[in-house]
């Protein structure tokens, strides 16, 4: 009897062993980024390589949301190790840009004056040399031919180009994003030579010659030349950082997601927090999605009150459970409450993103999420070395109490200092429930992080349907302005008549983000992708 019973309990523990994925799989927002990170795995790269190869390889063919004169987050999961770590390559201010003052006579948004110091390339050589299986020169090759023969325009890139289209046309960007100073036709070839030849060099003497040789030297001659602020000692001074992610769980569910410099963690977890006791599956659709957007307008509320650089300010306890009780305790469910009556004194203290997503075999996991802010960042191009750089200073509150391009209004935590990280909110994450595994993100500005709390409802609900739950209809709060935003068909009629009855204020917006997200069932080692039907994306496996 005793033998059948441990028989039986080593065939119960054997039953539920994690099951490694039975295939490589990548979701990213442009075809050729998925199939060089693909092909890098072919190679005998791993999800690692896999994810600088499609970093850079993406910056090249989707000049509208990323590239190496940027930055982001990578998250990702070390199956060896079972270790869980963000990787922090986001944008610095450059020490010329002081305290802000500049940003009231030039612009935080156009111009080579608007670019933070870019993090990408010392994020991208960090996962090749620690924790990848391949050379930089396997991972850059996609890049290099591609920005070398070019990519074919397509309807995104002209909508893009098309809005951005005035700022493109006052520098070394018309040569290459325009053809002589118009959209390029649908197919037509967008060659970069001289980002070519920046890649090279990359591949060669890596990330120092970014930040201390040739590229560096190119890049601040062509800075001071053309008005930008970085100088050498502020790519000299540029560290990616190694950051324990944030975590939390949520009903079972722990979530794992990135920490400061981006807001998304902990906004996602004060929202948690604040509805950790509420049944949501059990509630009407209208009381569901009014509860949900009151804790969307508290948590934003402090996000853009109290967050910053937590290197540079102190973080109050946003996540003290008492605090987040008191903050349930107060919402009404029979009505709205206007965001004009919370206590917040901003006084006293990204859209055209990308992200993927991608699982190997070995169980290792990224979700990375990466921005050069505007679309084509800030639209000036360093002629020397074909980098399009970001405009992510916008992301400061460069005048404190004002809104940014994306409607936030933030505090003093936020204000813009020499060598400090801008707040983001990217927020590449992985959700893990009892057999399952999520790995998610989107580009999307503001509403990144309601995209990743509605996603991550939908998974949490069960289910395999990944392409159901990211390209569901979206709605979103943000404190200020104090409006829930709402894809076309997020509510019925009806919910719509019943949330305008509690008080809520309605405003329909074109479809937004632009999700990429892989499912990884650790009990039997399928796995299940997608890409948001709204881009232009493409999941894969092998």
């Amino acid at each position: 009897m005793i033998r059948v019973l441990l028989l039986s309990l080593l065939f119960i523990n054997t039953a539920w062993a994690e099951v490694l994925p039975k295939q490589n799989m990548v979701a990213s927002a442009h075809p050729l980024a998925t199939n060089a990170a693909i092909d890098i795995l072919k190679q005998g790269g791993n999800a690692f390589d896999a994810a600088a190869a499609l970093a850079l390889t993406i910056g090249v063919a989707e000049p509208t949301g990323s590239g190496i004169g940027g930055g982001g987050f990578f998250l990702l999961y070390i199956a060896k190790e079972k270790r869980y770590v963000m990787l922090d390559a986001r944008e610095m201010s450059p020490t010329l840009a002081s305290n802000g003052e500049v940003y009231k006579t030039q612009s935080s948004i156009d111009g080579a004056q608007s670019a933070g110091v870019p993090g990408l390339i010392a994020g991208v050589d960090h996962l090749i040399t620690k924790y990848g299986k391949l050379d930089r020169n396997h991972d850059t090759e996609a890049a290099i031919h591609m920005a070398q023969h070019g990519f074919k325009v397509s309807k995104h890139y002209q909508r893009v180009a098309q809005w951005r289209k005035d700022v493109l046309q006052t520098n070394a960007a018309k040569n290459i994003y325009l053809h002589q100073g118009n959209i390029p036709k649908i197919g037509s070839l967008i060659k970069q030579t001289k980002l070519a030849k920046t890649l090279k060099r990359f591949a060669e003497f890596g990330a120092d010659d970014f930040y201390r040789g040739e590229t560096a030297k190119r890049l601040v001659a062509d800075m001071k030349k053309d008005g930008g602020l970085i100088r050498l000692d502020d790519l000299k001074a540029y560290k990616v950082i190694e950051r324990e992610p944030m975590r939390f769980d949520y009903q079972g569910f722990e979530w794992v997601t990135a920490t400061l410099p981006s807001s998304g963690g902990i906004t996602l977890a004060e929202t948690r927090g604040i509805l950790k006791d509420d049944k949501l599956d059990k509630l009407s659709e209208v009381d569901r999605t009014h509860l949900v957007i009151e804790a969307m307008k508290l948590a934003y509320k402090d996000r853009n009150q109290y967050l910053g650089d937590s290197d540079f300010v102190d973080i109050p306890d946003l996540l003290n459970p008492k605090r987040l009780e008191k903050l349930r305790a107060n919402i009404d469910m029979n009505k709205a409450t206007p965001s004009s009556s919370f206590i917040a004194d901003p006084s006293g203290n990204g859209v055209d993103t990308t992200h993927f997503s991608i699982v190997d075999k070995e169980g290792n996991m990224v979700a990375a999420t990466l921005s050069i802010n505007y679309g084509f960042g800030s639209g000036y191009v360093s002629p020397s070395t074909g980098i399009l750089m970001n405009d992510e200073m916008d992301d400061f509150a460069t005048q404190v109490g004002k809104p940014n391009a994306y409607g936030l209004v933030q505090g003093k935590a936020n204000a813009v200092a020499p060598h400090k990280r801008m707040l983001s909110s990217m927020s590449p994450t992985f959700i893990l429930g009892k057999d399952k595994t999520f790995v998610v993100g989107t580009p999307g500005g503001s509403r990144i992080i309601s995209m990743v709390l509605l996603a991550g409802l939908e998974f949490m609900q069960g289910g395999n349907d990944v392409s159901a739950w990211i390209n569901k209809p979206r709605f979103h709060h943000q404190y200020l302005p104090d409006v829930v935003q709402h894809e076309k068909g997020a509510f019925t009629p009806k919910v719509s008549k019943q949330l305008q009855a509690k008080g809520h204020k309605l405003k329909a917006m074109r479809n937004y983000g632009n999700m990429h997200a892989i499912l990884w069932d650790r009990h039997t080692g399928q796995v299940f992708g997608a890409s948001d039907k709204r881009g232009e994306g493409l999941t894969k496996a092998f």
